[in-house]
């Protein structure tokens, strides 16, 4: 799966982070996509400074950040916001360079939420449900499922050969009719109604985990689907919800 265009308004101004790295603890505020604020508390490079910033959207939630402090040493950052780490390269004034590996703990967020995974993760989700359950495409499951998949439909054996085999042997009558999505983090529910699984018409939600841009992990709840004239009076699906969450 390739990986989603992002823009530099998805750069996430105002957010305040700790970075752990091996020798020391660095915090860095990103003041504006043109200026950072770095301070050094502890260690052989105790110092603090706001520098000028220029940034490159690599894609993903991935930020290459470079810049030069006034004492000569130049930095540059590349901030991965999906996986919560960044990777630093640093010349020092002598001509020391560094590379060294961080994790993220976020102090204060961001001004406005900059997380592109719940829209890329809705795309394969949906993406992953129509390949495999209107067009009946079992080759899709390599490239969309993990190869450690793991299955917790007690009906469905385990794994991404169990799941290929399954859609090879399906009924042509099967399919499945997307409607709304929520998504946060690596986690997509995607509520929808499948016709020929069962006799009748069953209204479902799937859940899925996402990892490395591959569904992972899957939940589901299946229920029979009744007509409107009963007790609520409102229908258990409609094909226009998904409209709502249609990932842009």
């Amino acid at each position: 799966m390739k990986g989603a265009a992002v823009s530099i308004d998805h750069f996430p101004i105002g957010l305040e982070m700790d970075v752990a790295y091996p020798e020391f603890q660095v915090r860095l505020t990103l003041l504006s996509s043109t200026q950072l604020k770095f301070e050094i508390k502890d260690g052989p490079f105790a110092r603090s400074e706001i520098v000028a910033i220029q940034v490159a959207p690599l894609g993903n939630g991935m930020f290459a950040v470079s810049w030069q402090e006034s004492d000569g040493a130049s930095v540059v950052n590349v901030q991965d916001y999906d996986c919560g780490v960044i990777h630093s390269y640093a010349t020092l004034p002598g001509g020391r360079f560094l590379r060294m590996e961080g994790a993220i703990t976020v102090t204060r967020p961001a001004l406005q939420a900059s997380d592109e995974r719940p829209r890329r993760n809705k795309a394969l989700v949906l993406e992953a449900m129509t390949s495999l359950f209107q067009a009946h495409d079992a080759s899709a499951v390599n490239r969309l499922y993990s190869a450690d998949y793991i299955q917790h439909n007690p009906d469905i054996p385990q794994g991404r050969d169990a799941l290929r085999a399954l859609v090879a042997g399906m009924s042509k009558d099967v399919h499945y009719e997307p409607g709304m999505m929520v998504a946060e983090g690596d986690l997509v529910a995607i509520h929808g109604r499948i016709r020929g699984w069962a006799e009748a018409p069953q209204v479902v939600v799937d859940l899925f985990r996402i990892e490395d841009g591959r569904l992972a992990e899957h939940w589901d709840v299946l229920q029979d689907e009744v007509p409107v004239t009963t007790a609520g009076g409102v229908a258990m699906f409609d094909h226009r919800e998904g409209q709502r969450s249609v990932p842009r």
